[in-house]
């Protein structure tokens, strides 16, 4: 299961350098077409938009599922194993029901938009709410499944605490761990 999530997330990854690399030709040739030879692209900005909504979604995915979002660890550190797991199990809760209040609101904002069109593509504003119940669905997805480990016991003590506290804290802790002086790895 989990080789199927890394390769999703892979795919994820290069779906949005994908949208960022159209988005970088759309802003750039615009940006050149409107000084160079008063024209433009008239897309650009709308669908720049767009992809931009969706890289944001979709980014967030692969950080849940990386554990990579910045938070305050400082209490549950301080816990014990069995709090740490607590804290754990009622955040991936709290998690999920805010995933599913976001997969209704989606949802209801994608039907009230489908029949919208946008003002210069035309297509249907419901692409921009697309984006919210896509992430609910993989969000809540990876979130049932980690909670699903936590309850098995299939979780690690390393990995009770699935936040972390700054970059600057993830960026040395990746120094580290490429040099083999991780956390938890002696000497």
């Amino acid at each position: 299961m989990n080789r199927w999530i890394d390769r999703c997330c892979t795919g994820i990854e290069a779906s949005i350098a994908a949208a960022l690399a159209v988005m970088v030709v759309l802003v750039f040739g615009n940006v050149v077409l409107r000084y160079g030879f008063n024209s433009g692209i008239t897309v650009s900005e709308e669908v720049s938009r767009w992809l931009f909504i969706w890289m944001t979604f979709l980014g967030a995915v692969v950080a849940l599922k990386q554990h990579a979002h910045l938070g305050v660890d400082m209490v549950v550190q301080k816990l014990p194993p069995a709090g740490k797991k607590i804290c754990l199990a009622v955040g991936h809760v709290v998690m999920l029901h805010i995933v599913w209040l976001l997969f209704q609101g989606s949802v209801a904002q994608a039907r009230i938009n489908w029949d919208v069109t946008a003002p210069v593509t035309g297509a249907s504003m419901a692409i921009v709410y697309a984006s919210g119940v896509v992430f609910s669905v993989l969000a809540g997805f990876i979130l049932a499944l980690d909670l699903l480990r936590l309850l098995t016991g299939r979780i690690a003590e390393s990995e009770l605490v699935m936040v972390q506290e700054s970059e600057e804290a993830v960026q040395l802790q990746q120094i580290l761990g490429s040099q083999g002086d991780g956390p938890g790895e002696r000497k």
